[in-house]
């Protein structure tokens, strides 16, 4: 099965559809779990030590800060050349978290 298919079942899969019977959205309980989901997929896939990975997120007034944790020999490749591999993945992750109505931070912790 292909990434798009995996993409397409989950966007049927009620997990992925973050709204109540009325069609609102959530309580705010799960807020950002769109966002932290993408952001662990993309650094699962860069890094070469995935099970090194952790992510804490924050929330506070519509905005959740995500930091990303990752080996220190992993570190260069999630910045990239120039930063140009962070500023994509900060972008998809900003997308992510619009869809559940909130702004996103990344950091890369150190």
């Amino acid at each position: 099965m292909s990434d798009v298919d995996d993409v397409e079942d989950a966007e049927e899969t009620d997990e992925f559809n973050r709204r109540d019977d009325d069609g609102d959205e959530g309580d705010g309980a799960d807020a950002g779990f769109v966002a932290q989901e993408v952001l662990a997929y993309l650094a699962e896939n860069i890094v070469d030590d995935p099970d090194a990975i952790e992510i804490d997120a924050e929330e506070r007034r519509g905005r959740i800060e995500l930091t990303l944790h990752v080996a220190q020999e992993d570190v260069g490749k999630v910045i990239g050349r120039r930063g140009h591999v962070v500023q994509a993945i900060r972008t998809l992750v900003r997308a992510a978290a619009a869809r559940d109505g909130l702004d996103a931070d990344v950091d890369i912790a150190d």
